[in-house]
């Protein structure tokens, strides 16, 4: 695999300047962009991801400092380290000056070459290794989706087969060995299903979390987690009380997940005989749910409680994996809410959903068949849009890659109204699927969306949302250009 070049920025108003320290920083797996004023490094920055800026102090228009200030007052460019360099006089206050806009380093004409190469080379050995370990991480997540996928299969045979034996067995000792083989499968298929959760966390930015937003009663949804729950939870006793409108839009499956997994863990871990209360409070803008026993979480898992694999005292620890209470909370941020958790030896333990009451997002709906091509390799974000799209009354087609989206476009059918790409693929990726549409004039009029969560990357011309994906963000930018045709 062919790594891009780590980019650095160097700006200064005199080019003679520019190409000495191009010619003393330059070396293979670096790419030098060069501007020779401020609003011409804002161009570049708006483009280019840059591991070091390198800032002439002073500068016609807009010198570095108010540079470094533009610079650090955007969420895309504010953690680039900067490098000043000036010909002035060695003023502390100046040099201070500096260190306040975000400065790393302040360096003083006339640069001796050796510090600046090796204070840079810092910091290109650093950027190599923030790409690194952000590689390493997402192949360990893609491994973990692709287990938790290809696990699916083979499992959900044992457990079929298992149940088909149950039918013919009679025997009392084979026929408990049969059911807990089930049990055993069915507990290993949630941590399967947790596995996948947690890829698309990671890795889809939680898009997988809410299919679509449709109108949904939350108090139902939690009275339907207790009863669920009631008939394991002994002599444990659940009860719910509300009070208010507790009428939201979500997910109805996924938020009956979030309620399942608090009741759940409140039964498994409070005081026994002790009982667990659930109260749904419906205010003005927002739902309040609260789960709460007399349970006391240790002080030191408080503060990492929704982390992923965190450890457990649980005297059981072949419960789960420890992502449960993790894949609740991107579910809810997914909802655009909050869940957060108290506990005391006097209070007990108290999990609190915050959700926004909000109604279910309405768009103009336009006469006639809309269609969208949706072309991305992960099928749980592709399945994902595809329900999200059909719900707001668009013909979808999909592809897992740019080979096959070139032949549904070359196939005689329709063209899409609108082509969604994501950019990394296999066979074919996204950039060298929208070379080929270009360079061809029927395809070219097609409207494009490219998903990615490295927009540098995306050609020019397109309109860009960058991954995660906002679905909203998604079904509003092509519904605009939908208007626009």
């Amino acid at each position: 695999m062919t790594l891009e070049p780590i980019k650095f920025l160097l700006v200064d108003d005199t080019e003679e300047n520019l190409v000495a320290l191009e010619a003393l920083l330059r070396r293979d797996g670096l790419e030098l962009l060069k501007a020779r004023s401020g609003s011409e490094a804002l161009e570049l920055l708006l483009v280019h991801d840059v591991a070091l800026a390198i800032l002439d102090v002073q500068m016609p228009e807009m010198n570095g400092f108010e540079l470094a200030e533009l610079m650090r007052g955007s969420e895309r460019t504010r953690h680039v380290p900067i490098i000043f360099l000036t010909a002035g006089a060695r003023d502390p206050q100046r040099v201070f000056k500096g260190y306040e806009a975000g400065a790393v380093d302040f360096l003083f004409k006339p640069i001796d070459p050796h510090v600046l190469r090796s204070k840079a080379d810092v910091f290109f050995q650093l950027h190599q290794q923030k790409i690194e370990l952000a590689s390493n991480l997402r192949m360990n997540e893609m491994f973990v989706g692709i287990l938790g996928h290809d696990l699916r299969n083979p499992l959900g045979a044992i457990v079929t087969g298992a149940q088909l034996l149950e039918r013919h067995v009679t025997e009392e000792m084979p026929l408990r060995t049969l059911r807990r083989m089930v049990s055993s499968a069915e507990r290993m298929r949630d941590m399967i299903e947790q596995l996948l959760d947690l890829t698309r966390a990671r890795l889809a930015g939680g898009l997988g979390f809410v299919r679509a937003r449709r109108p949904c009663d939350v108090l139902e949804l939690v009275a339907r987690a207790a009863d669920e729950l009631r008939g394991a939870a002994g002599d444990r006793r659940v009860s719910v009380s509300a009070s208010g409108d507790a009428r939201s839009a979500g997910d109805s499956t996924r938020l009956l997940q979030v309620f399942s997994n608090l009741l759940s863990n409140a039964l498994h871990h409070g005081t026994a005989g002790t009982p667990v209360s659930v109260t749904v409070v419906g205010l003005e803008t927002e739902i309040v749910i609260e789960v709460r026993n007399s349970g006391v979480i240790p002080g030191d898992l408080l503060p990492r409680i929704f982390d992923p694999f965190r450890g457990s005292r649980a005297s059981s620890a072949s419960q789960g994996l420890g992502l449960g209470l993790y894949i609740s909370q991107q579910i809810i941020a997914a909802h655009d809410g909050t869940i957060t958790v108290e506990s005391s030896p006097e209070t007990g333990t108290a999990f609190k959903v915050r959700l926004p009451k909000a109604a279910a997002v309405e768009r103009p709906r336009t006469q006639g068949a809309r269609r969208i091509l949706v072309v991305e390799d992960d099928e749980s974000i592709r399945e994902t849009l595809r329900e999200a799209f059909e719900d707001e009354g668009y013909e979808i087609e999909t592809a897992c890659n740019g080979q096959e989206a070139l032949d549904i476009l070359t196939d005689g059918s329709p063209h899409p109204d609108v082509a969604i790409l994501d950019l990394v693929m296999p066979i074919l990726d996204g950039n060298r699927l929208y070379q080929a549409m270009q360079a061809d004039p029927a395809l070219s009029e097609i409207p494009v969306i490219v998903s990615t969560s490295s927009p540098s990357r995306a050609p020019k011309g397109v309109l860009i949302v960058a991954k995660p994906v906002n679905l909203d963000r998604l079904l509003e930018a092509v519904a605009d250009l939908w208007r626009e045709r």
